[in-house]
């Protein structure tokens, strides 16, 4: 497995494991408590720009079901877990996490501790991360990331929208 590293803005390190495509991502840092319903979250429009961290410990373990999205694409800038489990037992699944992730382009970093990373960020409040499985150099992802833009401000509706409009159920239905 490829080395990868999560950078935090405040200069914090965190060492494991690539997950997804090889590759760097920015993006502000977040947490979901979720146990269930992890495919439902990367897809979740309100996670634009945002790299997220799951405290659950087993991500991947029952596969990606194609019909069980909430939008057209992932929206999370990235991912950090615990374990990373490509194998799937879902019958019904019609993938791999793995083989999810690296057709949606998302770099993803695991067999990191989350527990601490979650007490990290409830203590020192929302900033910026990088996650990088292409670069080892850890002054050169310092500089990457300063260049990264904060949430504050940002623009995100005009990405997640629906570029047309869609009905769902039938439309000839009294209510």
């Amino acid at each position: 497995m490829t080395d990868a590293i999560l950078l935090l803005e405040d200069g914090t390190v965190f060492r494991g494991k690539a997950a997804g495509k090889i590759g760097t991502t920015t993006g502000e840092i977040c947490f979901n408590t979720g146990m269930t319903g992890y495919q439902e979250i990367f897809t979740d429009p309100s996670y634009s720009g945002q790299i997220l961290v799951a405290t659950n410990v087993h991500i991947g373990n029952y596969g990606i079901k194609d019909d069980e999205i909430e939008s057209d694409s992932i929206k999370i800038a990235g991912f950090v877990c615990r374990n990373f489990s490509v194998p799937f037992s879902r019958l019904n699944a019609n993938r791999s996490i793995q083989d999810y992730f690296e057709a949606q382009n998302l770099v993803a970093i695991s067999d990191v501790d989350t527990r601490a990373i979650v007490q990290h960020i409830r203590e020192q409040g929302a900033m910026n991360c990088i996650i990088s499985s292409e670069i080892s150099d850890v002054e050169e992802l310092k500089k990457r990331l300063a260049a990264t833009p904060g949430m504050a401000g940002l623009e995100l509706s005009s990405h997640v929208t629906t570029s047309e409009p869609y009905f769902i159920g039938n439309p000839e239905a009294r209510h």
